[in-house]
């Protein structure tokens, strides 16, 4: 990667975020760093925006496709422009196929989208798809892959990370014509238990075979789910379609000339039952090689991608890290879609990163706080209590600290609120709690290692402390004012006032302007303490001076804009956020003059 020496004016420094005047930093201005093409799983912010901050912070530059080309519909919405509700597999081909002739050598690709269209068709997808190329040839989904995989492993140069996934236990309400009954019943159906298969009986034959057994061997029956033959079928053909295609990469990636690829695979929402995914999970697992890796969560692929990418082009050599939790229910799944326990995520997640796990966390490099449900539900004051204890000591002390909210909504907006009327927001390497439980593990580590590693390498340049901003304000703002105030309020107005589905607002039809209208209404009253508070925090710029003042900045003024709804649903917005340059002259970037 091309490397900016930090600016010696670090020594003239800046003092506290938290009032009073400080000088501005000097640091080199951003230049155009190292491309990495990107295929993303969907068009979802966290697939698309923050993975464009997160790549940015660390020096990358992002190349992606046209929106219209990896984009997700769901039903009633407009069509893509190939006239389907997924992305168009064969553009996507030869984009990927563009950029290396370009001379891309990094690349970060989402085989859901590229073999099926994205990660919600891929779940809906029974058969082989065929496409036709622009010079006229037709070619299926394995062709696409064979043939896109040898084209990259011909340049020993390229550095190539594949995203795969492991399907879910049931398809997405609202695509295709699926309902909510038909996935709950295949749901019912998915986390029955199926027979345990080990050693050389663990095969994808043998896999599928067993999809429609119960844990006691006998078969199934479908009418016991409220399911029919054909929707069971159905069902049981895109699970092996897609475990065949994720078996031919692996096996594909064991020949020569594939040693500078790595294949991370997401485990999608799962069951801590013993449930249709097992065997798959542990049959991908048996096919890993060193260097490939299988996660629970599939929204944070990509964050894992950059961040590991970026881990290995500089040297990274690890280090040590302190887990402290908090709410006494780390042994247990964080909610209803893990497969595992919480602390078990956060140890494969820590081993992934190059962590090794401290006893000690007056001695660890990270510290990293999680809150967890409640073991004891009136109790759960006095446990988000002792965390924000916990980090206002790690501020004093200059600790580097990664937060993970992994509650999933048990303390309503009581820990946000403290947090905000407490802590120093802004002064945190990462943070992760809005997105669904089984990624936020994976988002936080992801954010707050790349950015130790970046604090490690002492290397900086404005638009890359600029994009670090946006990526901790993003999911700040996000968890704290829209995932547990603004939504809620919005949700009973989509259903009660513009009597539509918050689901999908194609269907019925809705007044998607006016749902905008409250949207903006609605954030921007309830932003107003949070970006206060992030304008008046510090951030660590500098390991060596963590504890002075020179080794802090000023995040200066935020401004967040252009809100929207990327899949016209209320689940999930987006919105654009300019720090620092974009305010008054008195609110520059890297240093404040509050007045």
């Amino acid at each position: 990667m091309k490397k900016r020496l930090l600016a010696a004016a670090l020594a003239c420094a800046l003092l506290s975020g938290c009032g009073g005047t400080a000088e501005i930093l000097a640091l080199p201005e951003t230049e155009e760093g190292e491309t990495i093409a990107y295929v993303p799983l969907d068009d979802r912010p966290d697939n698309v925006e923050r993975v464009v901050y997160l790549a940015e912070s660390l020096g990358y530059t992002l190349e992606l496709p046209e929106l219209d080309l990896y984009r997700t519909r769901l039903d009633h919405q407009p069509r893509n422009e190939n006239d389907t509700q997924y992305g168009n597999l064969a553009a996507l081909y030869e984009w990927v196929l563009d950029q290396e002739a370009t001379g891309c050598d990094r690349y970060i690709l989402s085989l859901d989208q590229l073999l099926s269209g994205g990660l919600v068709n891929s779940r809906h997808t029974a058969e082989s798809l065929a496409v036709t190329l622009s010079d006229g040839r037709s070619m299926k989904d394995t062709e696409l892959l064979e043939g896109l995989l040898a084209a990259l492993a011909a340049d020993e140069n390229n550095r190539v990370w594949l995203l795969d996934s492991v399907m879910r236990l049931a398809p997405t309400v609202g695509y295709a014509g699926f309902g909510i009954e038909e996935y709950n019943a295949l749901r019912s159906y998915g986390a029955e238990a199926r027979p345990e298969l080990s050693g050389e009986e663990l095969t994808v034959e043998n896999i599928a075979a067993d999809y429609r057994l119960g844990g006691d061997g006998a078969a199934l029956d479908p009418a016991d789910f409220d399911l029919t033959e054909a929707q069971v079928e159905e069902y049981m053909a895109a699970r092996q379609r897609k475990l065949l295609l994720s078996d031919r990469v692996l096996e594909t990636v064991r020949g020569d000339g594939y040693e500078n690829f790595r294949v991370l695979i997401g485990i999608d929402d799962s069951s801590a039952e013993e449930c249709v995914q097992k065997n798959e999970i542990a049959y991908l697992r048996s096919r890993l090689r060193e260097g490939d890796t299988l996660l629970s969560g599939v929204d944070d692929l990509a964050f894992k991608a950059v961040a590991k990418l970026y881990l290995e082009e500089t040297g990274w050599t690890g280090g040590t890290g302190a887990v402290r939790y908090f709410g006494g229910a780390e042994n247990e799944p964080a909610c209803a879609y893990d497969f595992q326990s919480l602390d078990t995520i956060v140890e494969e997640h820590l081993d992934f990163f190059g962590l090794t796990r401290s006893g000690n966390y007056l001695a660890a490099e990270l510290q990293v706080l999680v809150l967890t449900q409640p073991r004891i539900q009136e109790n759960g004051k006095v446990y988000y209590t002792q965390l924000i204890e916990a980090l206002k000591e790690c501020r004093e002390t200059g600790r580097p600290t990664v937060l993970i909210d992994a509650g999933n909504g048990k303390y309503g907006t009581a820990f946000h609120d403290a947090l905000t009327e407490e802590t120093e927001l802004g002064w945190l390497l990462s943070y992760a709690g809005f997105l669904d439980m089984a990624i936020v593990t994976g988002t936080a580590l992801s954010h707050g290692v790349a950015r130790y590693a970046h604090l490690v390498a002492g290397e900086t340049t404005v638009g890359e402390e600029q994009a670090f901003a946006k990526t901790l304000a993003d999911s700040i703002i996000k968890d704290f004012c829209y995932k547990n105030v603004v939504r809620e309020e919005l949700l009973a107005y989509i259903r009660n006032d513009l009597g539509g589905s918050p689901d999908n607002f194609w269907d019925p039809e809705l007044d998607r302007e006016a749902a905008l209208e409250r949207l903006e209404r609605g954030m921007t009253a309830a932003t107003g303490d949070v970006v206060k508070n992030l304008e008046r925090s510090n951030y660590i710029l500098s390991l060596e001076r963590s504890h002075e003042n020179g080794g802090l900045a000023g995040w200066g003024g935020i401004m967040l804009t252009d809100y929207r709804f990327p899949w016209d649903r209320a689940f999930e917005i987006g919105m654009d956020i300019q720090v620092g340059e974009a305010m008054a002259p008195h609110q520059k970037f890297l240093g404040i003059y509050y007045q």
